[in-house]
This record gives structure tokens, C-alpha cells and sequence, in this order.
């Protein structure tokens, strides 16, 4: 009966408009590379335009995190990012459904090596990572080159929710929740490779206020306690969207030296440099319509 019922609720007018928009990105995933991309500056425009309240906040964000910009600058890279949130929407049909042979001339990776030498030393690893308009296509294309689990957060549509799970699933070797910390711990144990992304807002017991940019935001501190509990190397792992349509570069640092150490604080800003030093690589391809700096006790909301 639960069956019935799920089955039911996939398909309410309500989600109409998103079985409508994954057959767009389905077509879209079949179109050459070129293609796919002057079609998401253009999506990225269009939404720009219609989206002043996501503007508003990338634009806060931005002023935040690089008070040196001047004004004209912020705000050609405010559109600049909604084209790379434009191309991200179909870069996820790609991840989805374009073949490896398509998307295999497209990717180049550096720092593999370190990835293995943890490995090789009979650790689990934990690639920390962030939130980029790229994330999803990149972490496809890590797969072609390493395997390992994801963790996730699952969304509040029940088709989005549907159509994450069953490619997920069929691309990392498991998908763990975020809330499931068993079992993130017992992958680690298992010498696993996690791919783990904690740099949005975060409010709970693992939450301070820690600098991002120099701005200071409600950070997840769980990063050192997880390292630690799971035996884990953390080695920063990030994917770029090169110009010109030259595909993609995914990069592993080496891992994080003296992480975790007895200094929570510490090592939470360790982990914000790391993702700050990621994002002024390419700033436009950043999740920047999300608020940041919301959930600050004792400081004024500045959206």
C-alpha cells in the first residue's frame, strides 16, 4: 500500500512541472557538449532576471565575502553565477544520463595519487568538499576514476527526491544519509573513500560561528569528530568548470596535515580556508543563492 501511495504522489499535478523539467534535462543530456552549454548561460540569464529574491542574497554574499569588489564588479559576477547555475541544471542531466564514453574526453583529474597513497596506508578517506553549481557532474566524473559512497540530504520533492536516489545509487557505491552516522563512520572503518560536503549554514549542536571569508557563519564543526571516529584521512577534493568549453579539471589536495587536532575551532576554519581557497579559483561556479550567513545568534540577518 505504501507503494501505491508513494507511486500516487509522484505523479500529483503538483510535480507536473518537474517531470517536465527532467525531460528537458534528459534531452538536454543528449546534445553535444557546445550546445549545453549556450543553453544554460541562457536558462542562467532568464532565471537572473526572474529571481530578484536569489539575486538579493547571492549579491549580500558576495559583498561579504570579497568587500574589496566594487560594485560594477559584484555585480557582473552575480550574473556570471547565475549561468553557472543555468549550466548546472544541465550538467545534472549529463550526470544522470550521458554515456562515460561522452563524458570521459571532457574531465582531466590531478592529485589521484594522493587519493591512493591514503588508501595504500590503510585508511578510510573522507574528500571534503563544497557546494559548487559543478557538484554533481563532478562527482559522476570522480566515479569514473575512483570509486566511493556520497553522502546526502534529501530533498523535500518526492520526484526530485526519486530521480537524485535512483542515480546516486547507481553511480556511488552507497549513498548515505546525512543524518545516518553510523553509518559514515563504519564506510570509513572499512578503509571506504566518503564524499562529504559540509560548508552550507548549519545550525545543531555541532554548529559555531566560524570565519568564512572573514565573515562569520554558523558552521558544522563535525568534520574533525567524524576524521577522528572514522580513522579517516580528509583530503580536499573540488571540480572546475573550465572556459571555452574545455570540460571540466577535478582536483584531490593532499590531506589535511594534523587533522583533526584537540582544537575543534580550529579545525573548523581549517576546513572554511580549505572550500575559501577552492571558491576564489573560480568564484562564479560557487552555490551562492544559498544564505550563507543566516542563523547567527546574537548578529543581525543581513538578507
Amino acid at each position: 500500500m505504501a507503494n501505491k501511495i508513494h507511486s500516487a504522489t509522484l505523479i500529483h499535478p503538483r510535480y507536473w512541472f518537474t517531470w517536465i523539467a527532467l525531460g528537458f534535462m534528459w534531452l538536454g543530456s543528449k546534445l553535444p557538449y557546445s550546445v549545453i552549454i549556450k543553453l544554460g548561460n541562457t536558462f542562467g540569464l532568464i532565471v537572473y532576471w526572474l529571481a530578484r529574491k536569489r539575486r538579493n542574497i547571492t549579491d549580500v554574499n558576495l559583498r561579504l565575502c570579497f568587500p574589496d569588489k566594487s560594485r560594477e564588479e559584484r555585480q557582473q559576477l552575480v550574473r556570471e553565477h547565475f549561468k553557472s547555475l543555468g549550466i548546472g541544471i544541465f550538467e545534472i542531466g549529463m550526470c544522470w544520463w550521458a554515456s562515460d564514453e561522452k563524458l570521459k574526453p571532457l574531465v582531466q583529474i590531478e592529485g589521484l595519487e594522493h587519493l591512493k597513497k591514503a588508501e595504500q596506508q590503510g585508511y578510510g578517506v573522507l574528500l571534503l568538499s563544497a557546494h559548487f553549481t559543478t557538484l554533481e557532474l563532478t562527482a559522476r566524473l570522480l566515479v569514473m576514476f575512483h570509486p566511493f559512497a556520497a553522502m546526502y540530504r534529501q530533498h523535500e520533492n518526492p520526484v526530485l527526491e526519486r530521480a537524485f536516489s535512483r542515480n546516486r545509487n547507481r553511480h556511488a557505491t552507497r549513498a548515505i544519509p546525512r543524518d545516518d552516522i553510523k553509518m559514515l563512520l563504519r564506510t570509513l572503518r572499512d578503509k571506504e573513500v566518503v564524499w562529504y560536503a559540509p560548508d552550507q549554514s548549519f545550525r545543531g549542536k555541532n554548529s559555531m560561528l566560524i570565519p568564512f571569508f572573514g565573515e562569520p557563519a554558523a558552521t558544522n564543526t563535525a568534520t574533525a569528530r567524524i576524521a577522528s571516529m572514522g580513522k579517516a584521512k580528509v583530503l580536499p577534493f573540488f571540480g572546475y568548470r573550465l572556459p571555452h568549453n574545455r570540460g571540466y579539471k577535478l582536483v584531490v589536495d593532499p590531506p589535511l596535515e594534523g587533522f583533526p587536532s584537540d582544537d575543534i575551532e580550529a579545525d573548523a576554519l581549517r576546513v572554511n580556508h580549505a572550500i575559501e581557497q577552492a571558491i576564489v579559483k573560480a568564484p562564479e561556479q560557487y552555490f551562492w543563492v544559498h544564505r550563507k550567513f543566516k542563523k547567527r545568534e546574537g548578529l543581525p540577518d543581513p538578507y
